[in-house]
This record gives C-alpha cells, sequence and structure tokens, in this order.
C-alpha cells in the first residue's frame, strides 16, 4: 500500500472496495427512525408505569422516599430500554427526578456524576479513543489474527476467554476498550457501520463487555467488589480469606463463564460469517512510529501502576489522569480529536447510574428489596441460597456498582449461612461472583463502553443480557457445587444434595 494511502492518525487503510458481506447486511437495513407516535406511545407508558407505582400505598418496611425512588426508577428504566428519547438525556432526566421528587438534594443527585469511579470510566473510554487515533488498536488486532486466526467462531471464542481471563486481574474496562477498539476497524473495513449493524458486529460488541464482567471475580484484583467482600466477611465473622484462598475458589469458575458467556451471544445473534476475509485487516502495517511507541509506553505504564494501587494507594482515576496527560502533552495524539470523537452520552448514563445506585441506598428502597426476597431462601438447600442470593445480585448490579450491591447484600446472606450450618465464605462470595452478572447496559462500565459503539441498543442489549445472566448464575452454581466441596469447603454437600 503506498504511503499517501495510509491514515497515520487513525492507524487504517481505506475500507477495501472489494469486500463484500451483501447477504448479511441486506437482511439488517439501516435502522429507521422512530415515529414520533411510538415516541409518544413509550413515554406515556414509562411515565404511566411510574405513576401507577407512585399512587399505590406505600409497602410496610419502605420509606416514603424508597417508594417514590422505586416509582421513577421503573419510569427510568422503561424510558431507556425503549429508547423514546435520547439515553444521555433520560439520563440526565434521573438525576433531576430524584431532586424534583425530593427523593435526594441536588448535590447527592449530581455528585455521582463526577464521582471516582465515574470519572475513572470517562478516562477509560478516552483511552480507547487515543488507541485507535494513534493506529495502536489496528496494530493489536493483527496479533489477535495471528494467535487465532480469521475463522469467527475460533476468533470469537479466543477473544472471550482472554477477555474473561484477563479481566481477572486487570480492571475490565480497560481490557474492554482494547478489545472492542480492535474489532471496530475489521467492521468498518466490512462496511458494517453502527446504521447498519447486523448479527456480526453485535455479536462481537456485546460477546466482549459481557465475557469482561463476567471475568471480574476471579481474583481479588479483578474489581472492587471482592476486596469488599473479604472486608465484610471479616467483620462480620472474624475470618479472613487471603489472596491464594479467594484465587482457588474463585478463578476456575471464571473459565466456564468464559465459555457460557460465549455460547448464549452466539446463540442469541449468530454470525452468518464464517470467516473475515483477510483484506478486512488492510495491507501489512508500516513499521511502528515514535507515536505508536509512546502510547505503548504510557498505557504499560498505566498497567503497571493500576497493579500497584494495593501498595501506593494511589486511586484508578488520578494515574488514568497523570497517563492521559503525558500523552497529550507530548501531542502524541491530537487531544481535541480524542474529545471530539469522545462518546460523552455513555458516560452520562454511567453517571445516572451511579446516582441511581446511591439513592437505592440511601433511601432503604435496595434494603426493602433485599429483605423481601432473601428470607425466601431460608433452610433451602446451600447451592439454592446461592442461586437465590446471586440472582438478587445481579438485579441489584444492574441499578448499582457491583461493590454497592455486595455491601449491601452480604450482611444478610452471611447470617443465612451461619443458620444453615455451612462456611459463611461460601455464600458470602457469591456477592462478588454473580454481581458481575448485569442485565441493563448502566450495570458497569465495559457495557456503557460497548453501547457507546452503537451498534447495539439497550432492548438488544436487555435480549442478551437477562438469558445470559439466568444461565451464567446456573453455571457458576452447578461448578461451585461440584468443585468447592471436593477441593475447597469439603464440609460442603456435593451439589447441595445430602
Amino acid at each position: 500500500m503506498a504511503e499517501k494511502d495510509f491514515d497515520k492518525t487513525k492507524g487504517l487503510p481505506p475500507p477495501p472496495p472489494e469486500i463484500k458481506v451483501a447477504p448479511e447486511i441486506e437482511e439488517h437495513p439501516e435502522v429507521p427512525k422512530k415515529s414520533v407516535k411510538s415516541i409518544i406511545i413509550s413515554v406515556l407508558i414509562s411515565l404511566g408505569a411510574g405513576i401507577l407505582i407512585a399512587i399505590l400505598p406505600t409497602p410496610a418496611g419502605l420509606s416514603p422516599e424508597g417508594h417514590k425512588f422505586l416509582a421513577l426508577l421503573i419510569a427510568v428504566i422503561l424510558l431507556w430500554v425503549t429508547e423514546a428519547v435520547p439515553i444521555g438525556v433520560t439520563a440526565l432526566i434521573a438525576a433531576g427526578g430524584l431532586i424534583l421528587f425530593k427523593i435526594q438534594p441536588p448535590a447527592k443527585a449530581w455528585n455521582p456524576f463526577a464521582s471516582p469511579a465515574v470519572m475513572f470510566v470517562l478516562m477509560i473510554m478516552m483511552f480507547g479513543v487515543v488507541l485507535n487515533e494513534a493506529g495502536v488498536a489496528k496494530r493489536l488486532l493483527y496479533l489477535i489474527i495471528k494467535a487465532a486466526g480469521r475463522n469467527v467462531k475460533k476468533l470469537s471464542l479466543f477473544m472471550a476467554v482472554s477477555a474473561t481471563l484477563l479481566s481477572t486481574v486487570f480492571h475490565d474496562a480497560t481490557i474492554t476498550i482494547i478489545l472492542i477498539f480492535c474489532i471496530l476497524p475489521v467492521l468498518t473495513a466490512l462496511g458494517i457501520t453502527p446504521q447498519k449493524s447486523n448479527n456480526l458486529s453485535k455479536f462481537f460488541v456485546l460477546l466482549i463487555p459481557l465475557a469482561a464482567s463476567a471475568g471480574g471475580f476471579g481474583t481479588l484484583l479483578g474489581g472492587g467488589r471482592n476486596p469488599v467482600m473479604v472486608e465484610i466477611l471479616e467483620q462480620i465473622t472474624g475470618y479472613k480469606m487471603g489472596f491464594i484462598e479467594f484465587l482457588v475458589c474463585n478463578l476456575p469458575l471464571a473459565l466456564f463463564t468464559a465459555f457460557a458467556t460465549w455460547i448464549v451471544v452466539y446463540l442469541i445473534y449468530p454470525p452468518k460469517v464464517k470467516e473475515i476475509p483477510m483484506e478486512a485487516f488492510g495491507d501489512k502495517l508500516p513499521p511502528m512510529d515514535k507515536k505508536e511507541k509512546g502510547v505503548i509506553a504510557f498505557f504499560a505504564l498505566a498497567f503497571i501502576l493500576w497493579s500497584l494501587t494495593d501498595i501506593t494507594k494511589v486511586h484508578y482515576s488520578v494515574i488514568a489522569a497523570f497517563v492521559l496527560a503525558l500523552i497529550f502533552g507530548f501531542q502524541l495524539v491530537s487531544a481535541s480529536e480524542v474529545f471530539k470523537k469522545f462518546p460523552w452520552e455513555s458516560w452520562i448514563v454511567f453517571g445516572a447510574g451511579v446516582s441511581l445506585g446511591t439513592a437505592m441506598l440511601d433511601t432503604g428502597a435496595g434494603k426493602w428489596i433485599a429483605m423481601q426476597f432473601l428470607p425466601l431462601l431460608e433452610g433451602q438447600p446451600w447451592t439454592v441460597v446461592f442461586a437465590g442470593a446471586g440472582f438478587l445480585g445481579a438485579v441489584m448490579s444492574s441499578f448499582m456498582s457491583n461493590s454497592a450491591a455486595t455491601a449491601l447484600i452480604l450482611p444478610i446472606t452471611i447470617p443465612m449461612a451461619t443458620s444453615l450450618g455451612i462456611p459463611e465464605a461460601a455464600i458470602a462470595l457469591s456477592a462478588p461472583i454473580t454481581t458481575s452478572f448485569i442485565m441493563l447496559v448502566i450495570g458497569c462500565p465495559p457495557t456503557i463502553i460497548a453501547y457507546s459503539t452503537g451498534y447495539f441498543s439497550q432492548l438488544e442489549f436487555v435480549k442478551v443480557a437477562i438469558p445470559w445472566a439466568i444461565l451464567m448464575i446456573i453455571v457458576v452454581t452447578i461448578a461451585a457445587g461440584i468443585y468447592w466441596p471436593l477441593v475447597v469447603f469439603p464440609e460442603l454437600p456435593f451439589l447441595g444434595i445430602r
């Protein structure tokens, strides 16, 4: 390829015109805009559902603020899923509603939009744009293809297992950014745009974040919910679970979730393309230039510093800001281009999710929901308690951070384990494991990042996420029911059967 044909800014060759996947694209024409009538109907249904819940008598044990919060939450979720109005607008309405209905004071409603977790997600998403602008994503894709080949099944399975296992050690949002921006140039080269998204694009763009999220419970390094669980378990029982013990308990289970995630997404969005043409990856890339080397070096520096946060006590977001400052300061990529291409709307949605999660905790709505559900599990086999508590964890983490959901559930489930005469750690572990399995886009950074690409709608996400979350709970319950009695907790009955 001639030098003049190579776009050094993006590191991508122009889309090769000879590549065609016409049969699949023709079956998925450009997504039509919603009619005014359908928008009005969706809005009225969403508002009607919220009003209906609001006018019902406040249940016993639920505060008036919690009652109003649940009404607002239902209306917001329906607006999000139907996409009756732009999701960023709905996100702002959510925070505004918390203030309007006196559920939260203004500062409490808006502060989560700039919380450390939300700002970290902002900068991680910015890293993805940087990788693409510098051409690093394209180069990483060549390495993946060299290892996995161009067969869609093999390539996707390789990416799913890689995303899950890497996320047991590194932040799942970081892994999602790297892999998502590796696959996007291929979709573009095949002529698959967000407006003409098909099964191939939906399959890859949904698979990567779900596989990454599913691996976060593998080690204590995988996410904040893991050390939260260890801390609460020690506070309640006095037992401190170490790093190796946590790894031995959980890492083997993560392998099962990787394969199960691949199966679910493949069955729901089976790609018709069996092998990706080599032309989709462009001609041979030129030697790595200084800009690419610089971005890779600074990105590696971020990984190193993130892995040392337990020692340095420096927050992830500070490291991300520092490394971005170096990348922009050395002019490795254009800051204005990165800001122009940044998916601001998706970031706002994540901020709204954190704000709603905070309100769920503050109003007591989350605890009330848990208290209605968890007592039903008393006296059941430990695997049923594990799965039941896990289902609640998956639901809760769809509206709040998985760390918050873990902290909410454990004070209720750990005493249940004591009454059943089984190790408290066995039930406590269900929280960090199953809060990885979210059901809504707002549930975790990886899914927000994937949604920002525009290749799937919230309704299409729910179509995959709900059956995925349920299957993941079943898979980890069966795996734990077999593996833990044999290796970790010999006092547990095999599969919960006495």
